[in-house]
């Protein structure tokens, strides 16, 4: 297989920083099946409680790969002075705009709070953007609360009823339904293509480790590839319902927003350019930037080692 290393050749250790959801599902598998290991590449994968505690570990040289909505990357560079840059796609966020059961409109949430992961990044900006598009603005309207990432963010919806909406991503959001919570819409319903989930890396390991990350992202988009194969349905419930410990209905609802086209994983962990204006764009506006005008995508990406590992996946 071109680009592989040969048996014998000593097997490197990537450190993994990702987020406790089901957006990793290609990653579990692509570990379990052995795709990064017939690479020659050993992962230790990392859990985050929020998104500062994930680009303060990349900056500080903590772990090699991010896993997380690339608007976090943006940042990065933006607000941090780091240089970053995403690598590849993943998905398109499968978020909810989930809710308490007594607000019924998104106009029921003038006066509560907005549970958000960090306030200025990725989901937090999508809810604002939704918001602001049905007539409600922070601080005049609504409040904002730190929540953590969508695990901890979920739990504390259900456990405080100050915290009246969030944005949650599967399996969080079929479980919270479970504890009455329900949604007022998707975020691709409510605002389209956006570019979510995906991988990240300081520019400077990029270059001087290019096949190596070249053979992760290939081992990567088989991972996305075996969790689409609808022949393999049936154990990927499986494997959803054991990791998060799921009722079989929320298990199900999980893996079908995963592989709903559109809205879920992209085939190949293909990067969006459509769902990535999207997400410039709610930032420019959001929060001011660039004068409001999004600058060229580019400045954020190098796809070149996807690229490279699309050639080295197997089917």
């Amino acid at each position: 297989m071109a680009g592989n290393p040969s048996p014998s050749a000593e097997p490197m250790l990537l450190r993994v920083n990702i987020f406790n959801t089901s957006s990793n599902l290609p990653l579990m598998v692509a570990m379990n099946e052995g795709y990064f290991a017939r690479r020659q590449l050993t992962l230790e994968v990392q859990h985050t409680p929020n998104s500062d505690a994930q680009r303060a570990g990349l900056a500080a040289g903590q772990f090699e790969i991010a896993h997380a909505a690339v608007d976090n990357a943006v940042a990065m560079v933006e607000s941090a002075g780091q240089d970053v840059v995403i690598v590849c796609g993943g998905d398109a966020g499968m978020n909810d705009l989930m809710v308490r059961a007594e607000i019924n409109t998104i106009a029921d949430l003038r006066g509560k709070l907005l549970a958000v992961d960090a306030p200025g990044t990725a989901y937090a900006l999508a809810a604002k953007k939704i918001l602001k598009n049905h007539g409600l603005l922070e601080s005049r309207d609504y409040g904002v609360k730190l929540a953590g990432g969508t695990g901890p963010r979920s739990a504390a919806m259900v456990a405080d009823p100050q915290l009246a909406a969030g944005m949650i991503n599967p399996p969080f959001s079929f479980t919270v339904r479970e504890k009455g919570l329900k949604s007022l819409g998707s975020q691709f319903s409510l605002l389209g293509p956006y570019q979510a989930t995906g991988a990240f890396v300081q520019r400077h390991w990029a270059a001087a480790n290019a096949d190596v990350l070249q053979r992760y992202l290939a081992a990567y988009i088989e991972g996305q590839r075996h969790v689409m194969n609808p022949a393999n349905r049936a154990a990927m419930i499986d494997l959803l319902r054991d990791k998060f410990q799921l009722s079989a209905s929320a298990a199900e609802g999980t893996y079908d927003a995963l592989v709903t086209l559109g809205s879920g994983l992209a085939p190949d962990a293909a990067f969006s350019r459509p769902g990535f204006q999207t997400v410039l764009s709610i930032r420019a506006e959001m929060e001011g930037m660039w004068g409001g005008v999004p600058p060229a995508l580019d400045r954020y990406l190098d796809l070149s080692h996807y690229d490279a590992a699309m050639l080295m996946a197997v089917d």
